[in-house]
Parts: C-alpha cells; structure tokens; sequence
C-alpha cells in the first residue's frame, strides 16, 4: 500500500493499527495521520525496536 493510500484512509484503518499495535494511544495515532514514517517512528518508539524491523513489520502490515 503506498503512502497516498495510507493517508487517504487513515480514519478507517486507525482501528485496525490500533489493535495490532496497543501501545499507540489515539494522541500518537492522531499525530501520525496516515504518514508511513510517523508510523514507524512510533512503533520503533514503543516497542523497542530498530528502525529497520519497526518498518518491515509496519509494511508488512500495510500490504
């Protein structure tokens, strides 16, 4: 899925981006918005992870 697409349906998805990852709280999905880097960011944040595994799991996701 690309950038664009994230973005545009973004309201839709926060649910399910929620559920896989629990620890974003809806200020942290609110400053995302749809943006894939923001996206990541915050994963890598909450999780621990580096920012080459936060990004295959949130393309992962994503496809």
């Amino acid at each position: 899925m690309n950038s664009d697409l994230i973005e545009g349906n973004w309201k839709e998805m926060k649910g399910k981006v929620q559920q896989k990852w629990g620890k974003l709280t809806d200020d942290d999905l609110d400053k995302i918005d749809g943006r894939r880097e923001e996206l990541i960011g915050k994963v890598q944040q909450a999780y621990g992870k580096s920012r080459d595994e936060a990004e295959r799991e949130v393309d992962g996701y994503l496809n």
